[in-house]
């Protein structure tokens, strides 16, 4: 067994032990980090850890992915997400001898100025409310088509008078063949806890063992990715369910997917389009059937410059939209 061989089992055997680690999490805040970064993978459905594209901001969905990147690129994102509530994001990927990729990259959530209120309903004046979170990583192709990494993660949020730290770590396993037209991806996210807690009690990490594929068709300008979440929570109670009837097996297994579609007229442009399941059942059982679950997106990519917008329906009361734009230094 070869050196590289044996880094690829040691790195899938940890990514299934921190599974079974947290599989009793049932209860978990800054879940901001959750939110795609990317608004390609955000128009196929959320969460697509098998991307091969040269996208900075995949670092933050999959660190293995850095190897795919060209050194050098900047991207910078924003996400007009829900009603007074909007992200940006921003990463950078360059070269770190013939075989490793360094990266950086930052998240945050704002939620707009609220009004602080007493138990009897007295206004004391408005207060804001963010999430945050800054990253660094690196990852190293293990042999030809292998590839792991690991991003380090800074927390921090602040509600008011009320503040939370934490530190955290994403684990990514990538295999890409020599065509780049099959990619296959593992990742552990969100693994870690609080360094300081809004109150006594210490809150879990929204911790995400992911796998997913990508496939692009040999004869045919089609590309089909799938991406399997939340591999660790099986429960009916994990689910919005306001009739609180106990889901059905099926129903909950369904609710890990999400697949994609790019139609790729030209190596130039993309279109695509996404389903996530979980995203569908919830936002139906809320009201709203109109475009659940559903999620588009187009994007321009030229030799130093891309663009990329997307569309999709996270909440019944209002769309998302997204927009990316990267250059290569």
């Amino acid at each position: 067994m070869t050196k590289s061989q044996r880094t690829i089992i040691i790195l899938l055997a940890v990514l299934w032990a921190t599974s079974m680690r947290a599989q009793d999490a049932s209860t978990t805040i800054f879940n901001f980090l959750k939110l795609p970064t990317s608004s390609h993978s955000m128009a196929l459905g959320g969460i697509q850890v098998a991307m091969p594209d040269d996208d900075a901001s995949l670092l933050l969905h999959n660190p293995a992915l850095m190897s795919n990147i060209e050194s050098r690129n900047i991207n910078l994102g924003f996400l007009s997400y829900m009603q007074g509530c909007k992200s940006a994001n921003a990463s950078f990927a360059m070269a770190a001898g013939e075989r490793g990729t360094w990266g950086i990259g930052s998240q945050l959530l704002g939620y707009g100025s609220m009004k602080e209120l007493t138990v009897d309903g007295s206004e004391l004046g408005d207060y804001s409310a963010l999430d945050m979170a800054l990253s660094g990583g690196y990852s190293y192709m293990l042999t030809d088509h292998w590839a792991g990494g690991a991003l380090g993660k800074f927390v921090y949020s602040k509600y008011g008078h009320f503040t939370s730290v934490a530190l955290a770590v994403d684990l990514g396993l990538n295999y890409l063949n020599d065509n780049g037209d099959f990619s296959l991806s593992a990742v552990a996210a969100n693994l870690g806890g609080q360094v300081k807690s809004f109150g006594d009690k210490r809150e879990h990490l929204p911790f995400d063992l992911r796998v997913g594929i990508s496939k692009q068709l040999a004869n045919a300008p089609i590309r089909f990715s799938l991406s399997m979440v939340d591999l660790t929570r099986w429960s009916s109670r994990y689910y919005y369910n306001p009739t609180r009837e106990k889901e059905k097996g099926g129903k909950i297994f369904m609710n890990h997917f999400i697949v994609g579609v790019d139609i790729l007229p030209m190596e130039q442009f993309y279109i695509a389009a996404g389903y996530n399941f979980r995203r569908a059942s919830e936002l139906k059982a809320a009201g709203s059937s109109h475009a659940a679950g559903l999620s588009f997106g187009a994007g321009i990519n030229l030799k130093r410059f891309k663009v990329g917008v997307s569309y999709a329906k996270y909440h019944v009361s209002a769309a998302a939209f997204m927009a990316n734009v990267q250059y290569k230094l």
